[in-house]
């Protein structure tokens, strides 16, 4: 029931982690689609939970987080953090309709490595980026908030959607950001994560691109970090693909579009 985002069933009303997708995808459906029923649910949220993360804790397993967010304007817009076991860790209220969240492992500032949370803060226009680690997040957004989508009109200047890129070559972290409506053509923007020489991380536009069909919108996103490749959906149109390096000689190429049937 998270295909789409709209939060109109029951099942909306908790953020469910479902750990049983292997056995899920093992069966193929005949006769049409299935009912997906959880193993496991997090405590529930007050108002809209939305798109979960997970931040593998690679010393602990068993003290790895899930991240969502409680997708409603503030005082009430918070990241919500929760253990394994589906218990509330940590809630970081006062976010302003934060959107979608992803992490991303690895980050290189002046003291070392460290792993971040990354969230849309939609009417804010911004993302606020925090620290991860098994006690929880910890903010260290430059000034407060980076902005994105600057000059944009009305929604075409509202992040949603967001996946980082680790780029291995030389450890750059980028955030790869969608929007409530945009153009025909580059629809996604990508910021360079840099070190504001502060311990605190900032934003740097390195491109736009991403084809849209302008029949619904472009929300979810995901990256390939081991072969360099980034996926988002098209509402209503289907899935692109391109190279996720903002540098690469095809970088601008659409690489592949597909899962355009069979989807309700």
């Amino acid at each position: 029931c998270a295909t789409r985002h709209q939060h109109t069933s029951p099942c909306f009303r908790t953020a469910v982690l479902s750990v049983a997708l292997a056995a899920l995808f093992g069966c193929a459906p005949s006769g049409g689609p299935r009912d997906v029923r959880p193993v496991l649910a997090t405590d529930p949220v007050s108002q809209d939970p939305d798109d979960p993360a997970v931040w593998v804790n690679p010393a602990e397993p068993a003290r790895s987080l899930i991240v969502g967010t409680n997708k409603v304007p503030a005082p009430d817009g918070a990241l919500v953090v929760f253990g394994l076991d589906g218990k509330t860790r940590q809630t970081i209220r006062g976010l302003d309709r934060p959107n979608n969240v992803d992490i991303e492992y690895g980050m290189f500032l002046p003291g070392g490595p460290i792993d971040i949370a990354v969230v849309t803060e939609r009417l804010q226009r911004r993302l606020r980026v925090y620290r991860v680690t098994a006690d929880g997040l910890t903010d260290i957004s430059s000034g407060g908030g980076l902005p994105v989508f600057e000059g944009q009109p009305g929604e075409s200047g509202a992040p949603m959607g967001i996946a980082l890129y680790h780029r291995s070559r030389d450890e750059s972290v980028f955030a790869i950001v969608g929007r409530k409506t945009g153009p025909r053509e580059g629809y996604l923007w990508q910021y360079d994560l840099q070190n504001d020489g502060a311990g605190k991380i900032r934003a740097v536009k390195v491109r736009e691109f991403g084809r849209f069909s302008g029949l619904t919108e472009i929300e979810a996103i995901a990256v390939d970090d081991a072969l360099g490749y980034v996926y988002y959906a098209d509402e209503g149109d289907g899935i692109h693909k391109y190279h996720a390096d903002p540098d690469h000689p095809d970088a601008a190429r659409e690489l592949a579009w597909f899962g355009r049937d069979g989807f309700r």
